[in-house]
């Protein structure tokens, strides 16, 4: 097999397939745009359309996660701290009214939701509102958790990271994606808390969890779980 190959499948959309030296094993990791699957040298075609059909159930269910849906009149996002409507006006332009929370997009009466272009342009939209208000609503909430914790950071930033909620680094300085705002409240502290225990302890270890366990009233495993049905996109 060549060491890149795409195969079509009905089912699952665009397999990609790639060898790598230091591969041991076939590993799937699904993302928006394909199913990229990572094989030792050497792997024939066959053994990977064997371990497709072996593992296509869960590859059905992790590619529904990740098609997006139509943003159209239909979509709503409907959050503690983030909600978005669409609805159908008389003018022949898209126009927006957002405030602290909220956005309501008027679109066209002839808006093809289905064009490519369109849907790219909303998800633009809509995302610098998610920034707008993320940059508004976490920076105060992660400082309020830091004093009543007493774990001091030294400085915020917000992003738009596509695979992860938060990060600290050595110096303290916590990066936060702004998709946090289409969590639960009780979950934006979860990530939050999370971020500021690293400032503390910046592995994984027991020590970390421990705090972290004690910082969550002993429900840090129970949350880390419920987040886990969440990603960083919408």
């Amino acid at each position: 097999m060549a060491l890149e190959k795409i195969l079509e499948d009905k089912e699952l959309g665009r397999l990609l397939i790639r060898a790598n030296t230091r591969a041991r094993r076939l590993t799937f990791r699904t993302r928006e745009d394909a199913i990229y699957v990572t094989v030792p040298p050497g792997t024939t075609l066959t053994e990977v359309r064997n371990a497709i059909e072996q593992l296509r159930p869960r590859l059905r269910a992790a590619r529904q996660k990740h098609i997006r849906p139509l943003i159209d009149l239909n979509y709503r996002i409907d959050t503690e701290f983030f909600k978005l409507s669409l609805v159908s006006g008389e003018r022949e332009r898209f126009l927006s009214r957002s405030e602290l929370g909220e956005m309501q997009i008027i679109c066209p009466p002839d808006a093809d939701f289905a064009d490519e272009g369109l849907q790219k342009w909303l998800r633009k939209v809509v995302e610098e509102a998610l920034r707008r208000n993320a940059k508004i609503i976490l920076p105060p909430r992660l400082y309020m958790l830091s004093q009543k914790h007493n774990l001091p950071y030294q400085s915020v930033k917000i992003n738009s990271s596509n695979g992860r909620w938060g990060s600290c680094s050595a110096r303290r300085s916590i990066n936060l994606s702004y998709y946090l705002i289409l969590l639960p409240k009780h979950l934006i502290d979860y990530v939050l808390l999370h971020e500021l225990t690293h400032t503390r302890e910046m592995n994984h270890g027991e020590r970390f969890w421990a705090l972290l366990d004690e910082l969550t009233e002993g429900k840090a495993q129970i949350l880390r779980n419920e987040l886990r049905q969440y990603r960083t996109e919408f």
